[in-house]
This record gives structure tokens, C-alpha cells and sequence, in this order.
């Protein structure tokens, strides 16, 4: 990689269980990232360090941090990893890092956070961004991860790579997980949507983990059904799963003994705020406008928002 794309300056708002993971892990690769986070997590950071555990590792990274009001761009590349409650804040926060030639990179699952980035920089500064990970924050605010998976996907909006995204790529390849390119960001975000939306209907309506419910009776036939239905309104968007990504999600969802929950249902168990409306309210509001039935989803929905409103 050449002395120009390792200077690429790299800015990562937020640094919760993704950011925090992707940002660490840039860090340690050498690259120049800095966290834009609040005052209270700039604490946190100060004091413990960014720490990064589990699967036999535990990480320490000493960040560099910057809130707010010491902000000062432009950055060359903008890792947006905020959940979506706090988008509107985090757009205010960082519009000083967004020069004429800064990319915007979105890390957030669903598809509504894009018309507020395209509102507040332009179509032509966002890419489509896509990652897999498994990372929950513990009560010390260190970043724990559960599962060897860890992927960032990136590309433009439509139409093939571009140099500006292949010199994303270079910059973010880095030890610790895997980056491509893609030739459609906005199907491969619609694809991990639907999966989003499967494991949260699935562990957040049966309350448990995926092995506990394939372990009863009906537990697999259920899974089944709630990936056809998300499966199908992205089909009526216009972005059909492929087969092959169809099967991983049927695998990693009816996997025998597995612990494995959704961010969704963690958020619930914590007492946190999750992003039922971004993900599972804006998924069921678009399936109505496509004529798509999502009675298994809708109930999720329900139940997530008697669960917010009760407490």
C-alpha cells in the first residue's frame, strides 16, 4: 500500500460495540483513526483504555479521542457507527470532519439512515456500508466479542467500484477482519437487513438464544418462516437474497446449541434503548407500501414496542 493511502486520515463516530471494534482494530493495524465520541465515553476510554475481549484475546488500544466542540476537518474517510437514535446528534457533531472530498461510510443495519446522511452531505460523498460482527458492550465498557465473525463491506450506491472505493478498501484492510468491495452496496444492505430483522423477530419473540428455540418443537419450522418473510419483502424491493446467503442465515439460525442472540434481544435484556423503529418499524412500514405480508414480524414489533412503553 502506498505512503497516500496509509496517511488517509480516519475518523470513527462513535466507539460502542462496532465502532469501537473496527476503529480498535484499524488502530492496532497502524492506520490514523480518531474517535469521535462524548464526554462520557471519552472518560470511559481515558481511564480504561479501548479494550477489546473475548475468543482467548483481550486488546488494549489507547485511542485517540476528540468530542465535539475540538473537532476540525476535513477528515479523507468517515466511519459513521452510531446507532440510530443517535444519527440526528452524531450528523450535527461531525459535519466539521466532511470536506469536499471526504467518503462517509455508514456502519448502521436498515436503510433509512442513508436519506439523512444523502440530506446532510450529499448523495455523492456516501457509500453504501455493510459489517458483520458479533460485539456487545460490557458493564466496564469494554468491547466484547462473541464470534469469530467480522467483515466490512463497502461500495458505492450503484454502479461497479470506483477508485474512491478501492482506496477505501486498501486503507481499511487490516488485521483482526475481512474488507471487500462490492458492485451493489444497497442489495447487500437490504440482504443483512433482512437478516437483522429474521434474528430479531426470532430471539426477541421466543426470548432466548437460537439453540434454545431449535431445540422444541417447531422452533426450526419457525425460523424458516420468519427468513421467508423478511426474504420476501426484499424481494419485493427489488433485492432477492441469493441462495447461498439465504442458507448461511438458515444455518447460523437453526445451529444446534447455539448462544447466539440479536442485538435486538440483548438491548431488550440490558434494559437499553434498541433500534426497534429504525430496523424492524421502517422494514414492516416499507413491506406495506411493496404489498408484502409480515405477520410474524409485526408481532415482534409489537411485542418490542409494549415492551419500550411498559419500561
Amino acid at each position: 500500500m502506498s505512503g497516500q493511502q496509509n496517511a488517509q486520515r480516519i475518523l470513527v463516530v462513535g466507539a460502542g460495540a462496532t465502532g469501537g471494534y473496527f476503529g480498535g482494530r484499524l488502530a492496532q493495524g497502524g492506520r490514523d483513526v480518531t474517535f469521535l465520541v462524548r464526554e462520557g465515553r471519552a472518560a470511559t476510554l481515558r481511564r480504561r483504555g479501548l479494550r477489546i475481549t473475548g475468543l482467548g484475546r483481550d486488546d488494549v488500544i489507547e485511542p485517540a479521542l476528540v468530542t465535539a466542540p475540538g473537532l476540525h476537518g476535513p477528515y479523507d474517510l468517515v466511519l459513521v457507527t452510531v446507532k440510530a437514535a443517535a444519527l440526528p446528534q452524531a450528523l450535527a457533531d461531525l459535519a466539521p470532519a466532511v470536506g469536499p472530498e471526504t467518503v462517509v461510510i455508514p456502519f448502521l443495519n436498515g436503510m433509512a439512515h442513508m436519506d439523512a446522511l444523502e440530506a446532510a452531505f450529499g448523495a455523492d460523498r456516501v457509500l453504501g456500508g455493510i459489517v458483520k460482527v458479533v460485539t456487545t458492550l460490557t458493564d466496564d465498557g469494554d468491547i466484547l466479542q462473541m464470534n469469530p465473525l467480522a467483515t466490512l463491506t463497502v461500495g458505492e450506491q450503484s454502479g461497479p467500484p470506483g477508485d474512491r472505493v478501492v482506496r477505501a478498501v486498501e486503507t481499511l484492510t487490516v488485521p483482526g477482519f475481512k474488507v471487500s468491495a462490492t458492485a451493489d452496496a444497497l442489495a447487500s444492505m437490504w440482504h443483512k437487513w433482512a437478516f437483522i430483522v429474521s434474528a430479531g423477530t426470532v430471539t426477541c419473540l421466543m426470548r432466548g438464544p437460537v439453540g434454545a428455540i431449535v431445540a422444541v418443537p417447531g422452533g426450526t419450522d419457525f425460523v424458516h418462516s420468519v427468513l421467508a418473510e423478511a426474504g420476501a419483502v426484499a424481494a419485493a424491493a427489488g433485492y432477492p437474497v441469493p441462495d447461498h446467503e439465504h442458507q448461511l442465515s438458515v444455518d447460523m439460525l437453526t445451529q444446534p446449541g447455539s448462544t447466539f442472540t440479536s442485538s435486538l434481544y440483548r438491548d431488550v435484556v440490558a434494559g437499553r434503548p434498541g433500534e426497534t423503529e429504525h430496523l424492524l418499524g421502517d422494514f414492516t412500514r416499507r413491506a406495506r407500501l411493496l404489498g408484502a405480508a409480515t405477520p410474524l414480524i409485526d408481532l415482534a414489533l409489537m411485542q418490542l414496542r409494549v415492551s419500550a412503553a411498559s419500561g
